[in-house]
């Protein structure tokens, strides 16, 4: 028996699912520290402040951890009342992005002074906000076509946004967790089959159809040989693929990177996990898969013991993202995708992913008391 949780209005107050936390924190923990060591020559050079990035991002992550708190307390079905405004919001916000001035040649973020937003982090909570609602109310409709289709329609509105971008990796996330749910929600295979041709399609459509992005194919083909008459496109894959190979079994301990002395660009986001191969070697690498493993795993469990199907549908859709930008990051820093540009969760600089992180992780939390006090 759980320990009793006692109930304010939309409040539950208890404890929190301790396998779960304690994974995170972990990861939390060994995440800044990493992060420090990646990113402190790359600060001290352009930002004359070694702390500049361990700073900002200890913020967030302080301020995502009191907001995942607050988000646990709530009742997660509140999210099944919020999810066509959540869903509206997320289709509003990758509008704004699309006219607002593009960085670096694409069309990703939405500047508020100092700080910009990337609405695709918050379009992919609300999309599994939204699917699981529609699915968990339909659910005796799934091996219906026409409940597909409108399935389809949902998740083919939000890849499309994040297409246009364009942003290749956030497409395959995106569709990569559709895909799940659909799949976990009781959607004939047949059908699903259907869908990974579409995106396969899609993804050939950026690829050839978007400059930008079939000169990352190029690199991910023979990037030794783009390396020899480009010299700036091949650089930071090539220098990834430098870092991994330095670090063999035990790495070159941490703080001792070589790459991140300016060789490997930007060190402190979508490449981090090339620093930490090259510090903690093969060894510190598998260790840090097997706890984001193991935190997939936990969220895989509250959902197989939540208290209804929303419930269990919004922990699938979670960890879902979770597993599948672990897998899309490690794949392009080993160079077996091309390089999309894609974070690793909760050990990559950025504020607001952070922050969408760990509130996710609230909302897990919230239906893990739940299921706490069912059980």
């Amino acid at each position: 028996m759980g320990k009793k949780t006692k109930k304010f209005g939309l409040l539950r107050i208890g404890n929190f699912d301790m396998p779960l936390l304690i994974i995170l924190l972990i990861l939390l923990g060994i995440g800044l520290v990493c992060l420090f060591s990646a990113s402190h020559v790359y600060a001290s050079y352009y930002d004359g402040n070694s702390y500049h990035y361990i700073l900002r991002q200890g913020i967030f992550a302080a301020a995502g951890l009191v907001a995942m708190y607050l988000i646990s307390l709530v009742d997660y079905k509140v999210w099944r009342k919020l999810a066509v405004w959540l869903y509206g919001a997320a289709i509003l916000l990758l509008g704004i992005a699309l006219i607002a001035p593009s960085q670096n040649g694409v069309h990703r973020w939405i500047g508020l002074g100092s700080i910009t937003f990337q609405p695709s982090d918050f379009a992919k909570f609300a999309l599994i906000v939204f699917l699981a609602q529609v699915i968990s109310v339909n659910y005796n409709k799934m091996k219906e076509f026409s409940m597909f289709i409108k399935l389809m329609c949902i998740i083919g509105v939000i890849c499309g946004l994040v297409v246009i971008e364009p942003h290749l990796s956030g497409t395959m996330l995106i569709a990569g967790i559709g895909l799940v749910m659909l799949f976990v929600g009781g959607t004939p295979l047949i059908f699903l089959g259907g869908l990974v041709v579409l995106a396969g399609c899609v993804v050939l459509v950026m690829v050839f159809g978007v400059g930008y992005e079939a000169d990352r194919i190029s690199v991910w083909l023979d990037p030794l040989g783009v390396f020899a008459a480009d010299r700036d496109m091949a650089w930071q894959t090539v220098q990834s693929l430098y870092a991994i190979g330095s670090g063999g079994l035990m790495g070159l301990g941490i703080g001792n990177s070589r790459q991140k002395h300016l060789f490997l660009p930007e060190p402190q986001n979508d490449f981090i996990f090339a620093i930490i191969c090259e510090e903690l070697g093969l060894i510190g690498a598998i260790l840090i898969i097997a706890l984001f493993a193991a935190l997939v795993w936990r969220g895989v469990v509250i959902a197989t013991r939540a208290p209804d199907k929303f419930g269990a549908l919004l922990a699938v859709g979670i960890s879902a993202q979770i597993g599948i930008q672990v897998l899309l990051n490690i794949a392009v820093v080993t160079n077996t995708i091309p390089n999309t540009g894609i974070g690793l969760p909760f050990f990559s600089y950025g504020g607001t992913s952070m922050m969408m992180l760990l509130g996710e992780m609230g909302v897990l939390f919230s239906i893990a008391r739940q299921m706490k006090q069912k059980n």
